[in-house]
């Protein structure tokens, strides 16, 4: 009852502030999961991010399914996309009747034209976490080639990026045996309880 609880705040909290969409959503998922709740640890985060990217539909809606089932199987899954859902229809049906009435006010065009510096800050500060961590782990030389070939394939010869990742899942799932700088696994992979709150 209580996991159903925290999922429910959670996953409300993610819906409420998320402002711009699912990329605005995703490090405000990560607060809640890897660091509030400690459901799961950055690599697990950073797993089902990369396969949520490759599914079709909105990235919030499936992290959240899944998130809510690995803490608390169905009725997890289903409050937490109930939960993420709930404030963006209130909050749609609220807002566009606003924008509507006072769409030609020079605050309501300042309000979008706001939110997208917002975004762009948090979706940089994602990356750089994840990429900080491809240094730690593959190295920069491997980093910074896989960042500089991915980024060529997407942008100058316009790949789709859920088939790039959709490739490399491949590549990492045919690989004999994952490179590890050190013999043991560091305590940030290590599964964290999941009815820890």
């Amino acid at each position: 009852m209580i996991n159903s609880w925290h999922l429910f705040l959670a996953f409300f909290r993610v819906g409420l502030f998320g402002f711009g969409g699912g990329p605005s959503m995703i490090p405000l998922v990560e607060k809640e999961v890897v660091e509030r709740y400690q459901w799961m640890s950055k690599t697990e985060f950073g797993d089902v991010l990369a396969i949520g990217n490759t599914l079709p539909g909105p990235i919030a809606t499936k992290m959240a399914g899944y998130i809510g089932y690995k803490v608390d199987r169905l009725p997890g899954c289903l409050i937490a996309v109930i939960a993420t859902t709930i404030p963006a229809i209130v909050a749609m049906v609220l807002l566009l009747t606003v924008l509507s009435a006072y769409k030609d006010l020079d605050w309501v065009n300042g309000i979008s034209r706001g939110v997208i510096p917002v975004v762009a800050v948090m979706m940089a500060t994602l990356t750089w976490d994840f990429m900080s961590k491809a240094l730690k782990t593959l190295g920069y030389s491997v980093a910074l080639a896989m960042t500089a070939v991915s980024g060529l394939l997407i942008v100058w010869f316009d790949l789709h990026p859920g088939v790039l990742i959709g490739a490399l899942l491949l590549v990492a799932l045919c690989w004999p045996e994952p490179h590890r700088r050190s013999s043991g696994k560091s305590s940030e992979d290590s599964s964290e309880p999941v009815g820890k709150a």
